[in-house]
């Protein structure tokens, strides 16, 4: 039997999930994605209410890895709170990749936990253990919630101090049980409001105002999420007579939430506005723009501002316009310019100006680490990633300040980029134009370059292989036709397929994701969504060469090509399988169709060729052909300098 250790007034658990529900939703939350669970009822029945009412939208998924994830795609193409509800014990530590990834991408994920009573803790009772506090590192905000009003210590008496409490608040005659509830549950909603602001990237703290009167100070910081632990107790379901009391139904007059929003998209004409700089005199530098993940469009428009040549990450959504330079990595080479491997001009970079995150390519990474260089970054407001003083770049705030600092470009130099781009993109083009896999496919980098040039519209890109194909393949666009989303934040594989279906039903859109065979068959159960569920409009690019290829591109090919570590290599890091992802797609009633040509993937892509529901793709590879193919491309590269 469940019952309150003290004999103080509490909320039942149906009281506690409507109230937590009414402030999620008073403070802009309109999805969530729920596993199932027994413990976390209240708060289901509390949201299925709120999903009748036409308040949020509702998700159903089995595993909560999957719905955190589902949840993560939602947030990050609406830029809102969305929600992941679970049951308590192990459920919740599946949540923990999808927070870490949030952590670092800055995502507003509301981790909703359900907990059972503190009279339960430490007892032995089933699926319990301590779930308070449990993702301290990578939470912006970490609180445990109960229906019990609490009480501070030394209160011997509590109904004299019930009394004295609801005098001092409501007047003498206040019913003290009515008036504590009442103060409990404005806590509850200014709790879970703070939540909700530290998400969106404010931090609160109590403090005393002018005059001894108790405020609240709140102060910018980064985005993220945020994990609200629920202890419900039984009864964990409303009785035949129960309905929704007065504060609930008060919400039920807003807005319908029916559907994705249709304006959550970046419109291209949006995209490429101009930048108007308030700088009277430049002076001239050969300065480079680098822009990295989730910068955005503007680096697009400084460069441009400036004339400046651009490398833009295919995640920048930068990657468009004259100035943006295709080739790029092969371009600036290892040494991050001064190599052999570099192109002339990469060793005349005086500046690099930073926007966004570098996730991608080490020739990025070694050209911001040269210490001959003056490098700065643009940092309007925090972000999770960047701690000052642990880069080298020079955080600058204001766009003005920033463009004083880069300069103007001289006289040739954008022209020289462009010209050098050009070749280089050209050369490029010709060798993977002509140079087919031994299967007779296109390879995974020609099918890289085929999806980034055909998909109008979101296109997710997996981490690993196929996102490093992309931004070398990629020619930019003269403006952009799709938005990119990836999981840069820490660039793990999992949860790629839920983050991807995510993202569709939060656009409406037809969705490509782009990815290999191993980050497909790591989140295989993102496949799974029950009958009566939304499904996404999907379609997963699948290029499928039986393993893990990234790695023959690191120190590890090295490694095997030494004699006896070839095996070794292959095991441990190529990761072999045999799955048949035709049959995988049929035991999850998806869609499956064989790629077998340029033609097939650019007919199946098209504009021309609506699909709805969810679709594979899938296009075989071989893995043992990529790196010759690599070396192939970037000696033609090499040749057209």
């Amino acid at each position: 039997m469940e019952h309150s250790p003290d004999p103080t007034p509490a909320l039942d658990s149906l009281k506690l999930a409507r109230t937590i529900t009414d402030a999620l939703l008073e403070g802009g939350l309109r999805e969530a994605v729920i596993a199932p669970g027994s413990r976390s009822a209240p708060l289901v029945y509390a949201l299925a209410e709120a999903e009748k009412a036409g308040r949020v939208r509702l998700h159903v998924r089995i595993d909560e890895r999957v719905a955190a994830f589902t949840a993560l795609g939602l947030s990050l193409a609406s830029g809102r709170p969305v929600g992941v509800v679970t049951t308590s014990g192990t459920a919740v530590g599946n949540l923990l990749p999808a927070l870490m990834e949030a952590d670092h991408a800055g995502v507003q994920l509301i981790a909703l936990t359900a907990d059972r009573p503190v009279e339960l803790q430490g007892t032995g009772a089933n699926q319990t253990t301590a779930q308070d506090g449990i993702f301290p590192l990578h939470v912006r905000f970490s609180e445990t919630l109960s229906g019990d009003v609490p009480v501070p210590e030394g209160a011997d008496e509590i109904p004299a101090w019930l009394a004295a409490e609801a005098a001092q608040v409501s007047g003498p005659d206040a019913d003290p049980v009515a008036a504590a509830l009442r103060e409990h549950r404005e806590h509850l909603a200014s709790t879970v409001s703070r939540a909700l602001l530290a998400a969106n990237g404010f931090d609160t703290e109590d403090v005393e105002g002018f005059g001894g009167v108790p405020g609240v100070a709140i102060r910018e910081s980064a985005p993220g999420p945020v994990h609200l632990n629920l202890r419900f107790r039984a009864p964990l379901v409303p009785d035949e007579s129960d309905v929704p009391d007065a504060g609930w139904d008060a919400g039920a007059g807003e807005e319908l939430v029916t559907g994705p929003d249709g304006d959550l998209l970046i419109s291209p004409v949006d995209l490429t506005e101009q930048l108007d700089l308030e700088v009277s005199e430049l002076h001239e530098a050969r300065t480079v723009v680098v822009a990295g993940h989730g910068s955005g469009p503007l680096p697009a428009a400084f460069a441009s501002a400036l004339g400046l040549p651009l490398f833009a990450e295919p995640g920048s959504n930068a990657r468009f316009g004259p100035n943006a330079i295709g080739a790029y990595p092969l371009l600036i080479g290892s040494a991050g310019g001064l190599g052999e491997d570099s192109h002339p001009l990469a060793g005349r970079i005086e500046q690099v100006i930073l926007f966004g995150r570098p996730t991608l390519t080490r020739q990025v990474t070694a050209l911001l680490g040269r210490e001959d260089l003056h490098t700065a970054f643009h940092q309007p407001e925090p972000v999770a990633w960047f701690v000052p003083g642990n880069r080298r770049e020079r955080p600058v705030e204001e766009l003005e300040e920033l463009a004083v600092v880069a300069g103007r470009g001289p006289t040739g130099w954008l022209t020289d980029w462009q010209r050098a781009g050009h070749r280089a993109q050209s050369a490029l083009d010709d060798a993977l134009a002509t140079r087919h896999d031994d299967v007779g496919h296109p390879g995974a980098l020609r099918t890289g370059q085929l999806v980034a040039t055909t998909v109008a519209g979101p296109l997710v890109l997996g981490s690993s292989s196929v996102i490093r194909d992309v931004n070398l393949s990629w020619r930019p666009p003269t403006a952009p036709a799709s938005v990119v989303y990836a999981n840069r934040g820490l660039s793990g594989i999992d949860g790629t397929v839920s983050t991807a279906s995510g993202i569709a039903l939060a656009t409406g859109r037809r969705t490509v994701l782009l990815c290999g065979d191993l980050t497909l068959l790591h989140d295989a159960g993102g496949l799974l969504i029950g009958p009566g569920e939304a499904e996404p409009d999907l379609d997963i690019v699948v290029v499928n060469d039986r393993g893990g290829s990234i790695f023959a591109g690191l120190e590890h090919g090295e490694v095997a090509g030494r004699p006896g570590m070839g095996p070794v290599v292959e095991r441990f890091f190529g990761t072999p399988h045999a799955v048949d992802v035709r049959a995988l797609c049929a035991a999850y009633g998806v869609q499956w169709a064989p790629i077998d040509s340029e033609r097939d993937l650019i007919a199946a892509l098209g504009l021309g060729n609506p699909v709805r529901g969810r679709r594979v793709l899938e296009l075989r590879s071989d893995r043992a052909a990529r790196p010759e193919v690599r070396r192939l491309v970037e000696q033609a590269v090499r040749d057209s300098f």
